[in-house]
């Protein structure tokens, strides 16, 4: 195998697992996300990602996730043309290059310095996209983002495995930078972390799950100044496309009608989206 030799632990790893699976979704007959930046990206890496077991309702998922917040990205960017964007944890995801924004559009990827590197490496350098290499959790990064415009944060696949005490501050220092804007991420119940833990992708990268969220309103509690504008649990009259539950397996077909009756299952994961 020929490619960029990678090698990361615990919650970094993970974001092979988001780009592998991204990757292979847009490889099937019916891709849904057709992200060819990812499908590129995964080609110029030395990894073994057999052992991640991706298997093709993951993809599905991931990419369904992804195409979700890619129109929220656009809508915001559709009623805000010179705004900015604010990728945080932005590992490899490709949505800058999926999205294409205007001239107008400043946008920000911020995640550890060694995964801003191996993106530099892997992806080709954008007009308007700025990388930050730093922990999101450290507030200083933040001073290299402007406050004049209104800004859509995202946070895909990142809040749960940050200290749970370390979420509503971060949440509370950027939307307070920030004039108003949007913030769009998922979030699973405790039930949902058990869960997540137990895949066999999140096992084999040996992260660790901390922050839970079984209702919006937790939150909201903590964060006054969020306004939720959006929230989509799971597949079903309130989930993310019915359209979706016919490229799943067997198996999980069977299993989404009964999942939607119980309510602890029903709920285990959402996509959310708040106005600040």
């Amino acid at each position: 195998m020929t490619g960029e030799k990678v090698v990361l632990h615990g919650a970094r790893e993970t974001l092979l697992v988001t780009l592998c699976a991204k990757a292979g979704e847009s490889q099937l007959p019916d891709t849904l996300l057709k992200d060819r930046f990812a499908a590129q990206a995964l080609a110029g890496i030395d990894y073994d990602f057999d052992r991640l077991r991706i298997d093709r309702d993951i993809m599905i998922g991931v990419a369904l996730r992804a195409h979700l917040i890619d129109g929220w990205t656009r809508d915001f960017l559709g009623r805000h043309p010179d705004a900015t964007v604010l990728h945080l944890g932005c590992g490899l995801d490709s949505r800058v290059f999926r999205i294409a924004p205007p001239e107008t559009v400043r946008w920000f990827e911020v995640d550890y310095p060694d995964v801003i590197a191996l993106r530099q490496r892997l992806y080709p350098a954008r007009d308007g996209c700025v990388l930050i290499g730093s922990s999101v959790t450290e507030p200083e990064w933040l001073e290299a983002v402007p406050r004049d415009k209104p800004a859509f944060v995202i946070a895909e696949g990142l809040l749960p495995y940050l200290p749970s005490e370390e979420v509503p501050l971060l949440l509370e220092r950027v939307t307070g930078h920030l004039p108003g804007g949007e913030l769009a991420f998922d979030a699973y119940s405790q039930l949902g972390l058990i869960l997540i833990a137990w895949q066999p992708s999140i096992r084999a990268t040996g992260a660790a799950l901390h922050w839970a969220l079984d209702e919006p309103e937790e939150l909201l509690r903590q964060l006054p100044r969020l306004e939720l504008v959006e929230e989509l649990t799971g597949y079903g009259s309130r989930g993310y496309d019915l359209d979706q539950i016919a490229r799943l397996s067997l198996f999980a077909r069977m299993a989404v009608p009964v999942m939607e009756m119980i309510p602890a299952f029903s709920r285990i994961g959402r996509l959310l989206r708040f106005r600040f």
